[in-house]
């Protein structure tokens, strides 16, 4: 039997406060991502992924402190990512209480981070976040700094590098379909999982029942991030749970 496919709450932070916004603009101020966290952990969230939006700006990663209150009675596993410069900075999350560590910009302007990240905690704690936008050259490019900067990477080439430096998971997001409630890039998310051996997140357009069976059906998606659809409360987990469940996906059953 196949893996179970995954639901992770992802919680996007600036400063103290959950933001959410449309393709990383507009941002808008949500609440409290302390109050989200044991929220979506009491429904049923098979993880919970925080990325400190801010935190390649200006440098630093504000989530230590979320991460021991979230720690303390949220008991299902946590992803940190933003601002992750070293060992060191990805050490100080885990031992805040994070499970796995997300790199995207410090990554692209040190590969060798994924390495060394992988070789301190395992390949499994070390996630490779990409931000892909549709591009004519490239097919899809990888951004930084939040879907702020251009790299003139290619998202598929660097993915398989990133594979092959250790990255034990890729957390894809599609800068184009991000908070548009329009559904996945499945091509994107397809073509990059025909390439690479390790589990695809991925994020950016969840809006309906639909998007969830596309995604995992076609785009061969081992999990899904969502924010917006649940942040607004559009849809549940418990409703997104059993439309899987009911047409046959192999997700977590809960009592």
């Amino acid at each position: 039997m196949s893996l179970c496919k995954r639901l992770i709450a992802r919680l996007d932070i600036k400063g103290n406060r959950l933001i959410k916004g449309i393709r990383f603009e507009g941002l808008r101020v949500i609440g409290d991502p302390l109050q989200h966290a044991r929220a979506y952990a009491s429904m049923g969230i098979d993880e919970i992924l925080f990325i400190d939006s801010v935190a390649s700006l200006y440098g630093r990663n504000s989530l230590t402190d979320i991460l021991r209150s979230t720690s303390r009675d949220v008991f299902v596993p946590i992803t940190a990512g933003g601002g992750v410069r070293s060992v060191q900075d990805a050490a100080a999350l885990l031992a805040a209480g994070a499970d796995k560590i997300a790199v995207n910009t410090a990554a692209v302007l040190n590969p060798n981070l994924i390495s060394e990240i992988s070789t301190n905690f395992g390949n499994q704690c070390m996630v490779l976040s990409v931000e892909a936008k549709r591009s004519r050259n490239l097919n899809w490019e990888v951004y930084i700094n939040n879907g702020r900067e251009h790299t003139g990477l290619s998202v598929i080439e660097w993915i398989k590098k990133g594979v092959d430096l250790g990255a034990g998971e890729i957390f894809l997001t599609s800068v184009d379909n991000e908070g548009t409630r329009k559904g996945f890039d499945l091509e994107l998310i397809k073509t990059v999982s025909n390439e690479v051996n390790v589990p695809i997140i991925a994020s950016g357009g969840m809006g309906c029942f639909e998007d969830f069976e596309k995604v995992i059906n076609y785009a061969k998606a081992d999990a899904i991030a969502m924010s917006g659809v649940l942040h607004y409360k559009r849809l549940s987990i418990s409703e997104i749970r059993k439309y899987a469940l009911d047409n046959n996906f192999n997700v977590r059953v809960y009592d």
